[in-house]
């Protein structure tokens, strides 16, 4: 049997027993979604973010949607039970059953300490042939961060996006397929980003911590080329780790 053949059949191997729920986090800029939509490509599981299954459920007129929209009209944030709530009926979808990828969450201590009890919940049975959960953790140096942030600039017309530092236009401030203006977001501008990661750090950051004491924590260096990251982040999945 040919290379290609014996990766096929690997491939429907992997497919066949699930690779189980993938925790994946680290700060905005470090390629979460670039590494999550490999893994949703290779293994046929659905990439889970809590920024998705809130609009869902506020569009649809879910109970759950209605009390959160209520919440985000008072200028509040979305409490942990209604997110939680959320995301538990997420995963309940027959779609989650060989595995997923949470995105975004657990997003704070209170949220991966639901987690590990929801996993350890007997009516969480939908998974039980699939490997245990592995948590990944890309890490990117500050510096590096900020350069690749505030780097981007955008085609209003196309929506292209480019990074005046890594990717640049063949033309400064021109759009290579329309020529249109680039411009910065106000997202991307320095003061904003600054503030964001500053965010991640008080409420997300203190995960790896949470995770590295319990031993399930697995981290890949963000700062190497994109296929050398990803070559880590599938070889994370594919050795497992216990939740």
């Amino acid at each position: 049997m040919d290379s290609s053949a014996t990766d096929a059949v690997k491939g429907q191997a992997k497919m066949a027993t699930g690779i189980g729920p993938v925790i994946l986090f680290g700060p905005p800029g470090a390629g979460k979604g670039t590494q999550a939509k490999v893994i949703t490509e290779t293994y046929g599981v659905p990439q889970i973010s809590t920024g998705d299954i809130l609009r869902d459920n506020v569009s649809r007129g879910t109970e759950l949607g209605l009390q959160a929209k209520a919440v985000m009209n008072r200028g509040e944030l979305v409490p942990d039970d209604l997110v939680c709530g959320m995301v538990a009926e997420r995963l309940a979808v027959s779609d989650c059953f060989k595995g997923f990828i949470l995105d975004g969450f657990p997003r704070t201590l209170a949220q991966a300490k639901w987690l590990d009890k929801f996993f350890g919940n007997r009516a969480f049975e939908t998974l039980k042939d699939c490997r245990p959960a592995v948590v990944v953790r890309i890490v990117v140096g500050y510096n590096v961060l900020l350069q690749r942030l505030t780097g981007r600039v955008s085609c209003p017309t196309c929506g292209r996006s480019y990074n005046v530092h890594t990717q640049p236009p063949r033309v400064p401030d021109t759009c290579d397929v329309d020529g249109s203006r680039l411009f910065t977001r106000k997202d991307d501008r320095e003061e904003v980003i600054a503030e964001r990661l500053k965010a991640y750090e008080q409420q997300t950051l203190p995960l790896a911590e949470y995770y590295r004491k319990r031993g399930r924590l697995l981290e890949i260096d963000g700062d190497q080329p994109v296929e050398k990251v990803t070559a880590d982040v599938l070889r994370a999945i594919e050795h497992g780790n216990s939740l």
